[in-house]
């Protein structure tokens, strides 16, 4: 059975081994780490059907609690409606943030 920090067995919460990196190496990685968090914010700014369909499953996932998630989660992403549903779920949210740019 996973440890209390590991998740499907893959465990994230590892120490730095100071004597891995150099300096230099470390001042790459630390850069790269905020140049990809950026990147991926931006993206997910301009893209807020990803944020709608994550939260319309999570959503569902948490108000069925279904007994097999990969086989519900298959259904959901497979339902011939969830584009028309992601595209209102995104105008309502733009309809929201030009509502509260007015403001």
């Amino acid at each position: 059975m996973a440890g209390k920090n590991q998740m499907c067995g893959i465990s994230g919460s590892e120490g730095n081994d100071a004597g891995a990196l150099t300096a230099e190496q470390q001042t790459k990685l630390n850069q790269f780490k905020i140049d990809t968090r950026i990147e991926n914010e931006r993206y997910l700014r301009d893209h807020p059907e990803v944020s709608c369909l994550l939260t319309g499953f999570l959503g569902s996932i948490l108000q069925e609690r279904p007994e097999n998630v990969r086989e519900f989660a298959a259904g959901y992403f497979s339902d011939k409606t969830l584009p028309d549903r992601v595209a209102v779920q995104v105008n309502e949210v733009k309809q929201k943030l030009n509502r509260a740019k007015k403001q």
